[in-house]
């Protein structure tokens, strides 16, 4: 039976739009806050201009080729290049009750918050142009066809059944690993990561940390596409993981270093987040407990390997907060899931189906080898023909 537009649905979409885009502020004090005072500025221009660059990517083409009618389970078609077909009518495919439109925007300003944490990694080592020309190539060729096998009608990931409510994979795990292929193109930054001492203003980050706490409920809720009994659950895990996770880094701390840090908590706390995104459609309250404990873990463990042991010079921690946690909020899933949370989706481990848990490492393997191989390709083709890295003496101007 034909669907109508259900203006409660339609609401809750477009409010929850909204709270994502507030995710791009929440980033710019996030960074703004943790990076010396003279790239305050930078960051602010480079958030913004992916905003911009993004927004019409995905109009022109890049809604088309994530959500487009599907060509081989790779890509979609650009059929609905320009918009063509987009309009105020519900796409049953997608969502039954709620204008097509309202769909693309949310997902639009979802693409946009990819790019913007990749940015986190290299935000005061590379030239404008460079970056503009990166994330219109990376948008296209990285994203778009991860967010297509994923979440695309016909796309390969979606259909093996790969559960990813929220990014886990397209957003998440994709802008961490292609942050490394970034820092290993770069090379080292010649300032340190900042450690809190460094930092420019803390109270600065602690906004910015609230901003992306409060948006990440747009970001996980949202995806229910209906106010429902759903939606309701999805806020519930959404505030119980980065809460475990915060917590977690935090006695970490304590009985590592024998004191808090208010740096510690945060990067907790969006660790916590970043784990639940791709479970919080299919896990307990409980499993979200577990998940955030984990994820402050996982991230704190990772941070030490990967830049005090390895020395990945991370401007902030996106492969331990991202990368790391992209990875651990996808095997979560497939540990935690239950039907009885969700009826579309899957039991994972713990509920008898392993089975699940490997289909999240499918992903999670696909994800990594792709973003990674042709993030790395973009950016030594970039760098070859007009280069990345602004001069030492700009950088500490």
């Amino acid at each position: 039976m034909l669907e109508t537009i259900n203006s409660g649905d339609t609401a809750w979409i477009l409010i929850s739009t909204a709270l994502v885009f507030l995710m791009v502020p929440g980033f710019v004090f996030f960074y703004g806050g943790l990076f010396p005072r003279k790239n305050l500025l930078t960051i602010l221009i480079l958030c913004f201009m992916m905003v911009c660059l993004v927004s019409l990517q995905w109009v022109l083409f890049g809604y088309s080729l994530a959500f487009g009618p599907d060509h081989n389970g790779w890509i979609g078609t650009l059929a609905w290049a320009g918009l063509r077909g987009v309009g105020g009518e519900p796409n049953l495919e997608y969502a039954g009750t709620i204008p097509h439109q309202a769909f693309m925007i949310y997902h639009l300003i979802a693409a946009v918050i990819a790019p913007v944490i990749l940015l986190s990694a290299f935000a005061e080592r590379i030239k404008l142009g460079s970056l503009c020309v990166f994330t219109l190539l990376w948008t296209a060729l990285v994203y778009d066809p991860i967010a297509h096998w994923v979440w695309g009608v016909g796309g390969f990931l979606r259909y093996a059944g790969v559960l990813d409510w929220a990014g886990g994979t397209v957003v998440h795990l994709n802008a961490g690993i292609s942050a490394l292929a970034m820092i290993l193109v770069l090379g080292k930054s010649p300032e340190p990561s900042p450690s809190g001492s460094l930092s420019s203003n803390i109270p600065f980050a602690a906004l910015g940390a609230g901003l992306l706490w409060f948006g990440w409920f747009g970001l996980n809720a949202g995806n229910a596409l209906s106010a429902g009994a759903l939606a309701g659950s999805v806020l519930v895990v959404t505030q119980i993981s980065p809460a475990a996770a915060g917590l977690t880094w935090s006695l970490l701390d304590r009985l590592v270093h024998q004191k808090l840090t208010p740096l510690g908590i945060m990067t907790g706390a969006v660790a916590g987040l970043v784990a639940i995104s791709p479970a919080a459609g299919f896990v307990s309250v409980w499993g979200a407990m577990g998940i955030g404990v984990g994820a402050g873990i996982v991230s704190y463990a990772a941070l030490a390997l990967l830049e005090k042991k390895f020395g990945y010079d991370d401007s902030f921690y996106t492969l331990a907060v991202f990368g790391a946690e992209g990875i651990w909020g996808m095997m979560a899933t497939g540990l935690w899931a239950s039907k009885n949370i969700n009826s579309s989706g899957a039991d994972g481990l713990f509920q008898g189906s392993p089975g699940q848990l490997l289909i999240q490492l499918k992903a999670t393997l696909a994800t990594t080898i792709y973003a990674f191989g042709m993030s790395y390709l973009i950016l030594k083709i970039i760098d070859y023909v007009i280069g990345l890295r602004v001069s030492e003496q700009s950088s500490q101007n």
